[in-house]
């Protein structure tokens, strides 16, 4: 699994571009002046690093994803599963549930995930 990670300031830059691409990277410099106060010359740096790790591309001033927001946090979650439940999922499912009590919709929900897991959906 290639190692997708971003800081807290990076993910919120990411949320940017994912809620407007495809956006020019001239809109993507005002856009975080507005919302985070940046420099244009922040924004290009982070976009960079973020282009570099695979994330997002910008292909002639036009950003886009690579990858997506659902993809890249099922990617995180993954990751964790495997570093902090040496990849058992059953194992985070208990740990996740023993402080938490499910409501019957959640529950029900879960049941139907199996269930479609079962019928290859």
């Amino acid at each position: 699994m290639k190692d997708y990670q971003m800081g807290a300031v990076e993910a919120r830059f990411a949320e940017i571009i994912w809620q407007k691409e495809p956006i020019s990277s001239t809109e993507l410099a005002k856009l975080t002046q507005e919302q985070l106060s940046w420099k244009k010359s922040t924004t290009y740096t982070v976009l960079k690093r973020l282009c570099d790790k695979g994330i997002f591309k910008n292909n002639g001033g036009t950003v886009t994803s690579v990858i997506s927001k659902q993809k890249f946090y099922s990617l995180q979650s993954e990751r964790f599963v495997d570093d902090t439940f040496n990849g058992s999922l059953p194992a985070f499912l208990a740990a996740f549930c023993a402080g938490k009590k499910l409501t019957e919709k959640e529950v029900e929900h879960l049941r139907k995930m199996v269930r479609d897991y079962e019928e290859g959906k």
